[in-house]
This record gives C-alpha cells, sequence and structure tokens, in this order.
C-alpha cells in the first residue's frame, strides 16, 4: 500500500499535468488527494470514455495526463482508445481498477464477468499494462516504464489497481461552482433551414486567427473542411464518435491562450450529452462550442436524428454553458467565431441537409494531421 502523494508527486515530476476519470472505491483515496490539492488540476468526467478523450484533448496540447476509471466502465472508453487515441497515436496514462479480479476478494456480482477479462480487454485493444505499484520504491519504475511506452509508441498505457493499492484519504470539502445559467427560451429552429455545412465551414475559414485551433467531430465535416482547404491549426478526428468536445475541453485547458473552435454534429452530440456537464463545469472560456444540425446521421447511413425535438441550445444552458445560442444566420456566426473570447459558448447552427459531390478523404493520415498541429501549437509562444 502507497500514500497517493508518493504516486502523485512522481507523476508531476515526469510531466503528468491532468487527472481526469470517474470514481470508484478502490480509487476514492487517490482522487481524493488529487481534489484536495490546489496545484493540481481534476476534471470530473460523466463518463469513462469522456475521460479518455479529455485525457487526448490536453496531449495534444502538449501535456499529458492520467484518465481513472473502474474496469466496469472500460466498455464506454473502448472506443476512444481504439478508434481515437491509438489511431491518432495520442498517449495518455490509464488508471483502472480490478474489481470482481478472480481469486481476488469477494465483490459485487456485477463485476465478476469483468474481472476475469479486463486484462485480455486491454491487450485486444493492444494497451500494455501492469499492476499498480503497491510500494514506495516500485513508484519510480512503474512509472517510467510507462513514460517510455508513451514517448516511443504514442499510444496509452495501463496500471491496473488492484483494492487497497493506496492508503485512505480523506475527502476534502467539496469546492462546487453555484448553478448561474437560467434555462430561458427555447430553441427556435427554422422549418426549413437555408444554411448549409458548406456555407458555415467556408465562413469559418474566412475567419479564421493564427490563435485559432479548429477540431471536427468524425465523418464529412472534417473531410468538407479539408475539401475547402487544409491548414496545420485543423484537426479532423476520426473515430471518437461523440468525443470532439471532450477533446476540445482537454485542448482548451492545455493552451488557454489559443482559442478553440470544435465543429460538434447533432448525432455526435446525442451520443454524448453528458459532456456538455463538464465542460460546462470547467467553463473554459477559450473554447467556441459549434454544433452543426442537419438532423442527419449523414455520414454514417443519412438517417434522421432525434435533434429537431431537443431544445440543444437550452439543454446546454442548463446544464451551466453561460451562452446557448440558435443562430441562422452567416454573418451572425462569423461574429461570434471573430469576437474576443471571454466565456464559454454553445452555438446551434441548424442547416439544410446536404454532401458535395465526389467529397474526398483527407490525404494526410491522421497520425500526420495530429502532430502536424501538435507543431504548430508548439511553434506559438503562451501569451495569457
Amino acid at each position: 500500500m502507497i500514500q497517493a502523494g508518493d504516486f502523485v508527486e512522481w507523476a508531476c515530476s515526469l510531466g503528468i499535468g491532468l487527472w481526469t476519470g470517474v470514481p470508484c472505491s478502490y480509487l476514492q483515496p487517490f482522487i481524493n488527494h488529487i481534489i484536495g490539492d490546489s496545484d493540481l488540476v481534476y476534471v470530473p468526467a460523466s463518463n469513462e470514455g469522456d475521460a479518455v478523450a479529455i485525457a487526448a484533448g490536453y496531449q495534444v496540447g502538449g501535456g499529458l495526463a492520467v484518465a481513472m476509471l473502474q474496469n466496469s466502465g472500460l466498455g464506454n472508453a473502448v472506443n476512444p482508445l481504439t478508434s481515437l487515441a491509438h489511431t491518432h497515436r495520442i498517449p495518455l496514462l490509464l488508471i483502472v481498477t480490478l474489481r470482481g479480479e478472480s481469486g481476488g476478494v469477494p465483490d459485487e456480482p456485477q463485476h465478476e464477468l469483468m474481472g476475469s477479462i479486463t486484462a485480455s480487454m486491454l491487450e485486444l485493444m493492444e494497451v500494455p499494462w501492469e499492476y499498480f505499484p503497491q510500494t514506495v520504491e516500485e513508484i519510480e519504475p512503474c512509472l517510467r516504464r510507462a513514460q517510455r511506452w508513451m514517448l516511443d509508441e504514442g499510444r496509452p498505457y495501463c496500471l491496473l489497481m488492484r483494492k487497497d493499492s493506496v492508503a485512505p484519504c480523506a475527502a476534502p470539502a467539496p469546492r462546487l461552482r453555484q448553478a448561474v445559467a437560467q434555462l430561458g427560451e427555447m430553441d427556435v429552429l427554422p422549418t426549413q433551414p437555408s444554411l448549409t455545412r458548406r456555407d458555415c465551414l467556408q465562413r469559418l475559414q474566412e475567419m479564421l486567427e493564427p490563435d485559432q485551433v479548429v477540431l471536427t467531430t468524425t465523418g464529412y465535416t472534417g473531410r468538407e473542411l479539408y475539401a475547402l482547404a487544409d491548414r496545420e491549426q485543423q484537426l479532423y478526428l476520426v473515430g471518437g464518435m461523440g468525443c470532439v468536445s471532450s477533446v476540445g475541453l482537454g485542448l482548451a485547458l492545455a493552451r488557454p491562450d489559443l482559442r478553440i473552435v470544435v465543429l460538434d454534429g447533432d448525432g455526435a452530440l446525442l451520443m454524448r450529452m453528458g459532456a456538455l456537464t463538464t465542460i460546462a463545469h470547467i467553463a473554459p472560456p477559450n473554447l467556441l462550442h459549434v454544433l452543426l444540425d442537419n438532423g442527419l446521421h449523414e455520414s454514417t447511413g443519412g438517417q434522421a436524428t432525434v435533434s429537431r425535438s431537443v431544445h440543444l441550445a437550452a439543454v446546454a444552458r442548463a446544464c451551466g454553458y453561460p451562452k446557448g445560442i440558435v443562430v441562422n444566420d452567416l454573418n451572425e456566426f462569423a461574429r461570434l467565431v471573430s469576437e474576443p473570447a471571454r466565456t464559454l459558448r454553445f452555438v446551434r447552427l441548424p442547416l439544410a441537409p446536404g454532401v458535395a459531390d465526389q467529397l474526398p478523404r483527407p490525404q494526410v493520415t491522421p497520425v500526420a494531421v495530429t502532430q502536424r498541429l501538435r507543431d504548430y501549437i508548439g511553434r506559438r509562444e503562451i501569451v495569457l
């Protein structure tokens, strides 16, 4: 058994700058220590996949993060681990608790199967793992092995935490942010939207400044932005369905001097609506969350989403976004993109459906486009 502070101190010395995750009783003393230290940054994720995406975004911004989760929630993280972190070669450190370990201490029945297959699942996902250190002497070599893998391979590394690995640590007094947003009026949508995705992307590119970074949800949005003009400050996510806003949150925290524009889709946002609560809780002022809403799963079959029956801008405000509006005018959208970043914003753009003929796929690989953005961000001096 180790003290949480011993592990955290070594992790910070090796470059860990952000901690995010979903609680587990095994993690309780560890998370208590982190949130009780005002020098550490902890982001409470709404689910395990979002924690992985937040950590991934932070790494793209130049830092290194830890995503913590119970093994029962590992299934929620499979998509961003396999199709986002693996595909884009984004390293992060996972701490996964081993509930229901075969031959271990008795546990709740829902952990039995997952406890027996956790290690196999990690191996199938090509995520190397070892047990979380049990003694102070094991901490440094363990973290250095993880660091070496992440630097050399550019992929996640996992520490499996057994019960009672970390000594008890009392929970600090909660530092809750008082909700100040009001629901306000419901979304008013046009019966037949006139804006197109291409219109909005083209205007966005016309307004882009060097300190702005654009992240697109997987699918046609990235392909259409690439077809209009390929730029170093654009990241076309592939995989990680519904995760682009969480990636944007991590990047916004890593580089608060940059303006992060997240281009989300209605189908993607609906998959992981819980991310809105985490983003609003942290409320990075340099994040502009844009929802391109054509009411369709256009990239994956063309079936309708349920977005037109959901007041998504009002939902964002109810979750705590200081500003959540519906915009039907390109000039108003351009003004929002160009105005100084003073507060977190959510902008819903109702769009007409439609895809350009013979829309090309990016010729730059996910690994190359991610490294290109890292290099672009790295060249920009941090100015706050």
